[in-house]
């Protein structure tokens, strides 16, 4: 009796997990099932058999018993009124049980360690503290660098790009907090820095560019380049940072290190849940 996608537990296929590891069975109908449901993710709206199966690369009446199949669990309903498919009250749940099970460090150290490791320069990944900017983890490339730079340390607000990034796209009162207090403890007194004209450019550069630069700054012969990545609300999660020296770094935002920080950033945004299409919250 020939088997369809609907009703079959499928084709089973093995491949390993690890190298030392045995080779896992794969149920192949699953795997082409969900070609359905990625279409769908991907366009954001419900959609007619005929277009869903195009873009699921399948024909309509093969694509249409994964969807029945898939509307009997919940990940998948069909409006009565147009016949259009959409996701389903199932795929909602498992998408927010997704987003509290992640973690913005655990996803962001992976892409730190390949960035590190592709551009051969230093990275660091900063979160943002009660002091102010925070280094949570720091890589370092075949040859490190010598920099006033650890695990634990806090940075300063707009002496560092790390710390303007953050002043770009954090609320206002947020920074204005910790920059009030990083003053007091530095110079003493109250700081009108961000009011500054100059300063509000800068941010919106940063903002406009996706990026922070920094040539030879805050540390004499290093340049800098730092990224935001964003989490499902769009706020900014931690910032990405490249490093190196001058005279190998040039920190061009579009250049191959710029690229490859921008690309990086970006994966771990989007396996935050981040949606490039939504506004930034700022």
């Amino acid at each position: 009796m020939p088997r369809t996608p609907a009703t079959a537990s499928a084709h089973d296929s093995a491949e390993p997990s690890t190298p030392s590891s045995k080779p896992q069975r794969r149920i192949q109908s699953i795997e082409v099932g969900v070609r359905v449901l990625q279409a769908l993710v991907e366009q954001r709206r419900a959609l007619p058999l005929k277009e869903l199966a195009a873009l699921a690369d399948m024909p309509p009446a093969k694509a249409h018993p994964y969807l029945v199949s898939f509307m009997s669990v919940g990940l998948v309903k069909q409006n009565p009124a147009t016949s259009l498919y959409g996701l389903g009250p199932m795929a909602l749940q498992m998408g927010l049980a997704a987003l509290q099970q992640l973690d913005a460090l655990t996803e962001a150290s992976d892409e730190a360690v390949r960035l590190c490791t592709e551009a051969d320069l230093s990275v660091a990944l900063a979160v943002w503290g009660h002091l102010g900017p925070t280094v949570v983890r720091l890589d370092e490339p075949r040859y490190p660098l010598h920099v006033n730079l650890r695990v634990g340390t806090v940075m300063s607000v707009f002496n560092t790009i790390t710390g303007r990034v953050f002043a770009a796209y954090l609320p206002e009162k947020m920074v204005r907090s910790v920059l009030e207090d990083e003053h007091r403890r530095v110079v003493g007194g109250a700081s009108l820095a961000f009011d500054v004209p100059e300063v509000q450019q800068m941010l919106a550069e940063i903002r406009a560019a996706g990026m922070g630069r920094g040539l030879s700054q805050p540390q004499p012969g290093i340049n800098t380049l730092s990224a935001p990545v964003f989490d499902a609300d769009g706020k900014v999660a931690l910032v990405l940072t490249v490093f190196g020296p001058q005279g190998v770094f040039a920190a061009d935002i579009d250049g191959k290190e710029g690229q490859l920080l921008r690309t990086h950033a970006e994966a771990v945004s989007r396996r935050l849940g981040h949606d490039p299409g939504i506004k930034i919250q700022q």
